[in-house]
């Protein structure tokens, strides 16, 4: 088992109305990595500037996840983003983005890495999605993209899709991909450019998951205290794959569903703490508890 992500990595400032943080452990692949770790050996291909702490490379180490295909670029800096929330945390406001190094980023890949059994493509530029795919022989691949993608480089990023096994979109760009306002027809029309599964993430209401053969959604996992959303989609995917690696084989229908649970499940405490705070110290045992308390809410009997 094994599984390589490339994406950002990034300095976050976040403000909601439970508060703010200045600058903490962020990115895309950050958020995939702490999820997909309790599953599968995880490692990460990104960069940083030379401004980036040490100390946040030691927690990602210190967690399990390999470390060694992050290069530090000498005299940049990181990317950062800067944005906050307001009453409707679905909907994140960007108030700012410097993207450093990662305006220039051309990931490298080591050999371990090229050879993971499953790749997932972090929300970049879809023809360097395209180019690490082309290192990579996985058993699985899949890729998140971004509106900015779909209407400045719609072209490259068809191509990247056609190229992956998955595809992990929030709704409203599945629909705008596709210029298909019904979800499940767009959903379908995604399927016609190459993958065999399309996510439509749907924030604090689930996801649905379709395939050739069938639809299934499950909805998000009901919370009291939600302070803030910034990676959840990202911890979503990196349940999903983490534990789709964790299986070995081709999936099953019922490995799917179980994956798109356990995705759930990690999202849900993703979204719990600012940034990583809550998905850095989650235990096992905690995974496990809300999996069973999610399959609790979800299940129903006819009656007789």
């Amino acid at each position: 088992m094994s599984l390589t992500v490339v994406g950002s990595i990034a300095l976050d400032s976040v403000r909601t109305p439970f508060g703010e943080r200045e600058r903490m452990l962020g990115g895309s692949a950050v958020h995939f990595a702490l999820a997909a770790r309790f599953f599968s050996d995880v490692r990460v291909v990104g960069s940083v500037g030379e401004d980036f702490p040490e100390e946040h490379v030691e927690l990602l180490r210190s967690r399990g996840v390999n470390v060694d295909d992050i290069e530090r670029v000498d005299g940049g800096e990181t990317f950062r983003w800067r944005g906050h929330y307001e009453v409707d945390m679905n909907l994140a406001h960007t108030d700012d983005t410097e993207l450093g190094v990662f305006a220039e980023f051309d990931p490298k890949l080591s050999p371990a890495s090229s050879e993971a059994d499953v790749l997932f493509l972090g929300n970049i530029q879809p023809d360097l999605q395209r180019r690490v795919r082309g290192q990579c022989g996985p058993r699985l691949a899949a890729l998140d993209s971004m509106n900015l993608w779909i209407e400045t480089t719609r072209d490259s990023l068809v191509a990247a899709i056609a190229e992956v096994d998955c595809v992990l979109l929030n709704d409203a760009e599945i629909r705008m991909l596709t210029e298909e306002p019904n979800l499940a027809r767009a959903a379908r029309k995604v399927m016609e450019l190459g993958p065999r599964i399309v996510i439509a993430k749907r924030g604090e209401h689930g996801a649905v998951m379709f395939t050739p053969q069938r639809f299934y959604a499950l909805p998000g996992y009901l919370l009291e205290d939600v302070r803030d959303p910034t990676g959840a989609g990202d911890s979503f995917a990196g349940g999903f794959l983490g534990y789709l690696d964790m299986q070995g084989t081709e999936p099953t229908e019922a490995a799917l569903h179980r994956a798109i649970a356990y995705g759930t499940v990690l999202a849900s405490f993703n979204v719990e703490q600012f940034g990583i705070e809550r998905i850095a110290d989650l235990s096992e045992g905690e995974i496990s508890d809300r999996y069973e308390g999610l399959r609790a809410m979800t299940h129903f009997e006819l009656p007789d």
